[in-house]
């Protein structure tokens, strides 16, 4: 009979980082085992994941309740590669480089089954925020979440896929139609997404409009035909037939609605907070304005999406600015929010 081996002659177990906030203001950087993956799960070996404000909002504990629950390991922007799968998952998906959606949809209610996934009645689950998320080395999630990328795909620029869903989601709702006149306010990463969606519509204008005036103009590289301030765009008011709202501001949502034409369409898909200056009902109506809100998005926007990635028509490489590893999370988020108008997308790289 073999001997058996004491602690010393077994292979280390491997292992695997994570940032986790244990309670507004307090994170730290843990080891653990490489978690396994669950049946209908699959592991995925993190290659980026963005810092979004969302996340600072985890981090200094002004998150709205019901939205977070803690302690949890943030990272809901993300790319990677699957290293395992579960019982029940196809074993091709390994190697499979990946995103997957946040919103952990329970997929059987009326509106999951309607295909509108981000209003799932099943109450609310999303990786980085109630569920392990993607500033770690790996983290699993549902198979069924996955949306499989090109074999070659740029996973650094592949983080920024999520966000890009939110704008999909926006676009749909937006309808834009060629030689349409367009307005996106806040030339932030939602922004300068948008602009790059927006302008495979063939827009006759698309105008982006920030008070950062070196984000602004960094839109005409993604196919903007002008770049104003807010004071600037106040002569534009009533000529757009549709309007994107991406900051968040407390003002955007408003402001938005005065650049529509009579009879246009809005859509808001900033993260406002209370206090935010409200829309004018009176205007609304007289105007006949069509609005929309967009919190996160659908599995049928992710597609969208993933498909604008693959065919080059959506490059949010240029948008990626800084990168960290995750033992420097501290000095990365502190970029997030900063107001340094020459920081864009901050990246963790496990």
């Amino acid at each position: 009979m073999s001997p058996v081996p004491d602690a010393t002659d077994r292979p280390a177990a491997a292992v695997s980082r994570s940032v986790v906030i244990d309670r507004p203001g307090a994170h730290r950087l843990v080891e653990r085992e490489v978690p396994a993956p669950r049946p209908g799960e699959v592991l995925v070996r993190v290659a980026a994941a963005g810092i979004c404000m969302s996340d600072r909002e985890v981090l200094d504990g002004q998150r709205a309740p019901g939205y977070v629950r803690y302690p949890v390991t943030p990272g809901h922007e993300w790319a990677g590669t699957v290293e395992a799968v579960g019982d029940g998952v196809d074993p091709a998906l390994v190697g499979r480089r990946t995103v997957a959606e946040g919103f952990r949809s329970c997929g059987v209610c009326e509106r999951c089954r309607c295909g509108e996934t981000s209003l799932c009645t099943g109450g609310y689950a999303e990786t980085g925020f109630t569920e392990p998320g993607a500033f770690a080395d790996h983290l699993t999630v549902p198979a069924r979440l996955l949306h499989p990328l090109p074999d070659d795909a740029d996973l650094r620029a592949a983080a920024l896929l999520e966000p890009a869903a939110v704008i999909a989601a926006a676009v749909r709702a937006g309808r834009p139609r060629p030689t349409e006149r367009v307005a996106v306010v806040g030339a932030g990463t939602l922004g300068l997404l948008a602009v790059q969606l927006l302008a495979a519509s063939s827009p006759a204008e698309l105008v982006v409009i920030d008070p950062r005036v070196a984000r602004a103009e960094a839109a005409l590289r993604f196919g903007a035909t002008g770049a104003l301030t807010p004071e600037g765009g106040e002569a534009l008011r009533g000529r757009f037939d549709l309007v994107v709202e991406t900051a968040g501001a407390p003002s955007t949502a408003a402001s938005s609605c005065l650049l529509a034409r009579r009879g246009g369409r809005v859509v808001l898909t900033g993260m406002f907070t209370a206090g935010a200056t409200g829309i004018d009902p009176v205007h609304l109506s007289v105007s006949q304005l069509e609005v929309r809100s967009v919190f996160g998005a659908s599995a049928e926007a992710w597609a969208d999406a993933v498909r604008a990635f693959a065919l080059g028509l959506l490059d949010p490489a240029p948008l990626v600015t800084h990168e960290f590893p995750l033992e420097r999370f501290a000095d990365a988020i502190a970029l997030v929010g900063s107001g340094d108008p020459t920081t864009g997308k901050v990246l963790l790289r496990p």
